[in-house]
């Protein structure tokens, strides 16, 4: 892996990545070119070339990119070769939808505790996984080696939520949360934010009909 820092940008490609040489795997492709996954994945085939260059020579000019080998490599730069726990903070709705993906999700990123300061949800089930509170939160962390905390609480409360989950050892938030939040420079953030993403694009059912012309910019999906 080159030196160099990567980018945000890049390492947010890589689950996109990811997700179509998965696909592709499935259905029994065995190499596929960055010309190919380029126009799969509305981008440019060099900017495909130079991300992958970043972590080391995976292809083969004139061959492409053997899935199966890339599929491996990309997992071990994103870690996903290991699981990685994960704490959910706020068995709402949300938290609640969220944990009943996460337990469909083959991925090696798993949530294997739910934390609420709700007494009516303590105890609650929502698949495998018991509704626990938040006195347990620090033991629980600490015992089960739980590396990322989600938080899917109201914005009044995230603060202390995150605050809590960096106490007990947390490396990385993902925070539903309508708010930003304040954490040492170690502590990796990031924000889903719905309401952002809804209303900037609401700007777009009139301003971006300017665009069409050139067809448009689509954002890329993002696995989080």
């Amino acid at each position: 892996m080159k030196s160099e820092k990567i980018s945000e940008a890049v390492v947010r490609r890589l689950p996109v990545y990811l997700r179509y040489l998965n696909d592709l795997h499935k259905r029994e492709v065995a190499t596929v070119s960055s010309q190919e996954l380029g126009q799969r994945l509305d981008l440019n085939p060099a900017q495909i070339r130079k991300d992958l260059a970043y972590f080391g020579d995976f292809g083969r000019k004139g061959i492409g990119y053997d899935v199966s080998y890339l599929i491996e490599k990309i997992r071990h730069i994103l870690n996903l070769d290991q699981q990685i726990n994960a704490v959910l903070v706020g068995a709402g709705n949300l938290g609640q939808a969220l944990s009943n993906y996460n337990f469909y999700l083959r991925e090696n990123i798993k949530i294997v505790a739910v934390f609420d300061e709700n007494p009516k949800k303590i105890g609650k089930k929502i698949n495998t996984l018991t509704v626990q509170p938040m006195e347990e939160i620090t033991d629980t962390i600490k015992n089960r080696n739980i590396r990322i905390g989600i938080i899917t609480v109201p914005a009044v409360e995230a603060q202390n939520v995150a605050d809590q989950l960096i106490g007990a050892g947390i490396e990385a938030i993902l925070n539903f949360a309508p708010t930003i939040l304040k954490a040492p420079a170690n502590i990796r953030i990031h924000a889903a934010d719905f309401t952002t993403d809804l209303l900037s694009l609401a700007y777009y059912l009139n301003n971006g009909k300017d665009d069409s012309a050139d067809g448009g910019e689509q954002d890329k999906p993002m696995d989080h």
